[in-house]
């Protein structure tokens, strides 16, 4: 049996549990799956570390391209990694529990993909630096954040960025901007308030509290509604890191 992961946490996306009348989750996952065929489409010849792999389904399809000689699924979650080692273990694709902060393999990756991550840490520039730091010379650094509003509602994003605050994280690191993918995904705001997704339920409570104590990220959400209507936004973003 399947160790137990939350199939309707926010941050968590396992397929195999996912509803067929669970709009949202479903939407949410082919955003996912759309990010990782991305990722995969721009891998280079070597090894894939996914940083932040869930509960690994994103790790094995990024294994599955040719170019790709071993892949590693890293979280932080025992859970999660339990269930992706029971659910796409394969011979070239292992998982490991760790911090992505404090993980420290014995080599270097030609290609570390690290999808919707950044947002949750305190101090993104921290783990930006650090992935650059595990990244060998010449490889791929593959990452996605939210480009709408998302700390207001989402009690565990802890970073608001736009497409250029992030891009301007791989140039403060001398990363080339190689190429990127935008998405876009339509919410109804009457469902999340009324909290009719399952997901939904996990959304921050006495979110007109937090706008009272927190006024930036009210003028935040109304500026981005104005301008995006009610849609979130992503970007993933490929750098390369220089050759030495």
């Amino acid at each position: 049996m399947m160790n137990s992961v939350d199939p309707n946490s926010l941050e968590r996306i396992v397929p195999d549990e996912l509803q067929s009348d669970e709009t949202t989750g479903l939407e949410t996952l082919q955003l996912h799956l759309d990010r990782y065929r991305f990722a995969k489409d721009n891998l280079i010849p070597g090894s894939v570390l996914d940083i932040a792999c869930g509960v690994g389904y994103g790790t094995a399809l990024l294994s599955n391209s040719p170019l790709v000689t071993n892949a590693i699924g890293v979280d932080i979650s025992s859970p999660a990694i339990q269930y992706a080692t029971q659910r796409y273990a394969q011979p070239r694709v292992n998982f490991v529990r760790s911090d992505a902060l404090k993980f420290q393999p014995a080599y270097h990756f030609e290609n570390i993909v690290s999808l919707e991550t950044i947002e949750h840490v305190e101090d993104p520039r921290a783990l930006f630096a650090h992935l650059v730091s595990l990244l060998a010379p010449g490889g791929r650094l593959i990452g996605s954040v939210p480009v709408t509003p998302s700390v207001d509602a989402n009690t565990h994003h802890k970073s608001n960025f736009s497409i250029r605050s992030f891009r301007h994280l791989g140039e403060a690191f001398s990363l080339k901007f190689l190429s990127s993918h935008g998405q876009v995904q339509p919410y109804s705001p009457l469902r999340i308030a009324l909290r009719q997704e399952t997901r939904a339920s996990n959304l921050r409570r006495y979110l007109a509290l937090f706008y009272i104590q927190h006024p930036s990220h009210f003028f935040l959400r109304l500026c981005s509604t104005l301008r995006d209507g009610f849609n979130n936004k992503y970007i993933t973003v490929v750098w390369e890191k220089p050759s030495m």
